[in-house]
């Protein structure tokens, strides 16, 4: 989980796709409103607590992200929210826009909801809001071994970043990272290059 914060402009005249999934809940995606904040919040909470089967008791401690934080990136429409059937906010990906790429900057699925492949879609409304804005890549920074970080992007189609290939704003974010006390030496940086 990384958070910084850069309001850039988007495009908004995109309108993520309603797309059902695969399992027997349907899941429609939307851009999150005001009235999602909290519900964020406590989804990003519940999602930290996963870190204790993985000896990372810090992470799982942390508490949410700020309710204004989360305020600013909805009104950015920086936050997309995956909505089940029973109108439950089921998991959401908040992201930055960059000159070139988008920076994914969190995403996070109710343990009851997983399996359905949420992830995978929020992702791709990502990606789609990249594709029209002209943008070539997904970045992204998460632990090396947590099976559900850097193992899970990869089958998502998401490349390690080698060292050498960190450009200067992914240096800083791993400054800020450090500066914020995550061990970089078990983080990576990611990309997915989109076509």
């Amino acid at each position: 989980m990384s958070i910084s914060v850069r309001v850039v402009e988007n495009n908004h005249h995109y309108t993520p796709a309603k797309t059902p999934m695969q399992h027997a809940t349907a899941v429609t995606f939307r851009f999150a409103g005001p009235h999602d904040a909290n519900a964020i919040r406590t989804i990003e909470f519940e999602a930290g607590q996963r870190f204790l089967s993985v000896d990372m008791a810090g992470i799982a401690d942390a508490p949410p992200m700020d309710l204004e934080l989360v305020e600013r990136k909805i009104a950015a429409r920086e936050i997309i929210v995956a909505v089940a059937a029973d109108a439950t906010c089921a998991g959401f990906v908040m992201f930055e826009p960059q000159p070139t790429r988008i920076y994914v900057q969190e995403l996070d699925v109710l343990t009851s909801h997983a399996g359905q492949r949420i992830g995978a879609a929020l992702i791709e409304q990502v990606a789609q809001i990249a594709r029209a804005q002209r943008l070539t890549q997904l970045i992204l920074s998460t632990f090396r071994e947590v099976p559900w970080n850097a193992p899970y992007y990869r089958r998502l189609g998401f490349r390690d970043i080698e060292e050498a290939e960190l450009d200067a704003a992914l240096i800083a974010r791993r400054d800020a990272h450090i500066a914020r006390g995550l061990d970089e030496s078990k983080r990576v940086f990611m990309r997915r290059d989109l076509a």
